[in-house]
């Protein structure tokens, strides 16, 4: 059955003026990528790849797309990756050759691990050079970066003359796109780049050939369909692939007055005060949400756009989500295969499943008449936080707890929030709870207030990702939450945060430490060593790089704030927090899933 054709979400085709027939290469990657809204390349130039920012430069003049110069090529994918996720667009992030390709390499394989579409450029010494020791030279007879990022990306390819450029950047931002996403990488040799195009002109028409079809099958809708009409108890665990259909998901929830629970993935895609909500499961997760799954009167689990990975499944515990409850409903089999216990998998589009079976729910009337009576309170808790009391402390240091309820109650319901890896992400998961206050609509693949990156989990992602969503989201603040361990790793981009003038709101949980690392040697009793960091005074660190900074070490000094001004300056601002460093963040599934296997099979995970 076919829900209908549409073209992929948020693509657009721009309207700048055509281009002069005979395009070189570069020109013509440009062409392609005005065609579907791309509005900035990441990256840092270099000898191997002057002729794209020759043609980024042409490009700027007529106002297409034009470039950011990230401090690191690292810190440019990570910039793409937020660009993309906030955008729903192709990410697109390029490097010179040799080391600056290499340097992508934990950035992608990121971007791999979390499906984010981009596209990487990488540049290749002249053809004639390979193999002869040339300068920075990363070809299949010295580094092979083409063979290295392979690895890490959908499709990796080497354009090895101009009549290939054409085929193969197109076959780069289908795969990317296709699923499951991911980042795709074409190598071109610095000769490549400059010769012209053979005919003269682009020949084909990429937003067409990125329309999709939605599909759905009848049969598996059928199945599920009666599977909720035997059901007692439904409850909804929702990924982060949930944004373009998070309205419909609602509906059906409220329809047969479900429980809703969110992986760390699908936080911020519903409202923390939604009668249904439980709150999230798995990584600093909370009581509530496990309390729902493992509740006896629960008898169908449907999870949704989730790849059920440690941290989005509880440690893999059967107890809670992977038993034979489960219905998993997601459009990438690959993370079906993660899911073979379930009694029922429906692959396809996510909305126009949940469409279908709203569809038929209201042509056959079956369902809510036979919603389910409440769960008792002892069964099925209202959402809740572990340690809530510490969300109004005013002491001093300001305890993390009541950091992330300053974050709540002070930013605008529209903030966009970016979790680094370390303590940042287990305080945000577990106490951070944006509200947005819209309804419930068709928001888009960018639909959702709150994101992290927790399968490749690179510390310093959010610093990037969060000045790629700020250059596409001029709606609202953007806040990094990030660690003083990631800010020394990859704080350096703060200052193309400066160069762009971009509001990015750095909030740097600052405790002298990988508080990550010393918190999991005390809580799994190993040694306590190689966790300590110099105080460092990010404020100061912040002013000299041109950014505004700001020291916080008490609650008073949070309520002193003027968030409305932070949130419209141009330019950044560095809020550096002096946390209480003897506060634990709920990682207590980390520890877990450390121990050995006899060990975490008796232990009970949330």
């Amino acid at each position: 059955m076919w829900a209908g054709i549409s073209n992929h979400s948020e693509v657009t085709v721009n309207t700048h003026p055509p281009l002069q027939p005979a395009l070189d290469a570069s020109d013509i990657i440009l062409h392609y990528l005005e065609q579907i809204g791309c509005d900035y390349i990441f990256g840092i130039p270099g000898g191997a790849i002057e002729p794209l920012y020759d043609a980024l430069a042409r490009s700027s003049r007529r106002g297409g797309i034009r470039p950011v110069v990230a401090r690191h090529e690292n810190g440019a994918v990570f910039m793409a990756d937020g660009y993309a996720r906030q955008t729903g667009r192709l990410g697109v992030c390029c490097a010179t050759t040799g080391p600056g390709t290499t340097n992508m390499i934990t950035g992608l394989a990121d971007a791999y691990e979390n499906n984010v579409p981009l596209l990487a450029i990488s540049a290749q010494t002249p053809l004639p050079t390979f193999g002869r020791g040339a300068f920075q030279e990363s070809s299949c007879t010295g580094i092979d970066t083409v063979s290295m990022l392979q690895h890490c990306t959908r499709y990796s390819t080497l354009v090895s003359h101009i009549d290939q450029l054409q085929h193969k950047l197109i076959t780069a931002v289908m795969t990317a796109f296709h699923s499951p996403r991911g980042p795709a990488h074409l190598s071109i040799p610095l000769d490549v780049m400059r010769q012209k195009l053979p005919d003269g002109t682009p020949r084909f028409n990429l937003p067409k050939l990125l329309q999709t079809p939605h599909i759905v099958d009848p049969e598996k809708i059928t199945a599920l369909l009666e599977d909720i009409a035997r059901a007692r108890r439904v409850v909804l665990v929702l990924g982060g692939g949930c944004g373009e259909a998070i309205g419909a998901i609602m509906a059906f929830a409220e329809r047969l007055n479900a429980f809703i629970i969110t992986t760390p993935h699908g936080k911020g895609l519903v409202h923390p005060d939604h009668p249904r909500y439980r709150g999230v499961v798995g990584f600093a997760g909370h009581s509530s949400a496990r309390a729902v799954l493992v509740s006896s009167d629960v008898d169908l689990i449907i999870a949704v756009e989730t790849n059920l990975s440690e941290w989005a499944s509880c440690g893999w515990s059967e107890t809670a989500l992977l038993n034979e409850r489960l219905v998993h409903i997601d459009s990438v089999n690959e993370n079906l295969t993660r899911s073979p216990m379930a009694r029922l998998h429906v692959r396809g589009h996510v909305l126009a499943i949940f469409e279908e079976i709203m569809a038929q729910m209201e042509t056959t009337g079956a369902d809510s008449k036979k919603a389910p009576k409440p769960l008792a309170p002892e069964d099925a808790p209202r959402f809740t936080l572990d340690e809530e009391a510490k969300c109004h402390s005013d002491a001093t240091p300001i305890k993390p707890q009541r950091l992330m309820h300053e974050l709540n109650q002070r930013f605008p319901a529209n903030t966009r929030f970016f979790a680094d890896t370390g303590n940042s992400v287990a305080w945000a998961v577990h106490y951070l709870q944006p509200k947005e206050r819209r309804a419930h609509n068709r928001r888009g693949v960018n639909g959702g207030l709150f994101r992290t990156s927790i399968e490749f989990s690179s510390m310093g992602w959010a610093i990037g990702a969060a000045v790629g969503a700020a250059l596409a989201y001029p709606d609202g603040p953007v806040v990094s939450i990030t660690g003083d361990g990631s800010f020394l790793m990859s704080g350096q981009e703060l200052s193309v945060a400066v160069a762009e003038q971009l509001g990015v709101i750095f909030v740097i949980l600052n405790d002298h430490a990988l508080g990550m690392v010393m918190h999991g040697q005390r809580l799994a009793g190993a040694e306590s060593i190689a966790h300590q960091l110099p105080q460092t005074d990010f404020a100061a660190l912040a002013r000299a790089m041109g950014a505004e900074g700001i020291t916080i070490h008490s609650p008073a000094d949070m309520e002193a704030l003027d968030i409305e001004t932070l949130c419209s300056r141009q330019g950044p601002t560095v809020l550096d927090v002096h946390i209480d460093t003897e506060e634990v963040p709920p990682m207590s599934l980390r520890i877990q899933s450390l121990r050995p296997q006899g060990e975490r099979r008796r232990t009970v995970t949330g």
